[in-house]
């Protein structure tokens, strides 16, 4: 098999796809995140806080000379909360697969064989 034809077999394999559908969703769904941390949670949030502190210049208060660790630790919320999203989703998505998983097979149909065994049976009752 040759190199072109095995890379072929892997690319157009489920879990590729899958794979890379994943990404750009999460890509979107990251920016969704984005929007709600910047948009919604610190105008709602922050800034009655600062407000209520004084402090009206957040950017150079969050500045070690070039260094802008304010914009680091907004990353990391950022991705706590798409973590934190995510984890809430899979988990739902898990525990609506348990439930599918425990309902019972309904018992299989009895074979030709079974059906005469079972008539037999029941003549020799009577």
């Amino acid at each position: 098999m040759g190199f072109i034809s095995e890379f072929k077999t892997f690319a157009i394999k489920g879990n590729v796809i899958d794979l890379a559908i994943g990404v750009v969703i999460g890509a979107a769904f990251a920016k969704i995140i984005n929007s709600l941390i910047d948009d919604v949670i610190t105008p709602l949030l922050l800034k009655p806080a600062l407000d209520a502190a004084h402090l009206t210049n957040l950017q150079e208060l969050t500045m070690f000379g070039s260094v802008k660790y304010g914009s680091f630790l907004a990353a990391i919320i950022n991705f706590t909360m798409v973590a934190l999203v995510l984890f809430v989703v899979i988990k739902g998505i898990n525990k609506m697969k348990k439930k599918e998983e425990e309902k019972p097979a309904p018992p299989p149909e009895p074979t030709t064989t079974e059906k005469l065994l079972v008539e037999i049976r029941d003549s020799l009752k009577k």
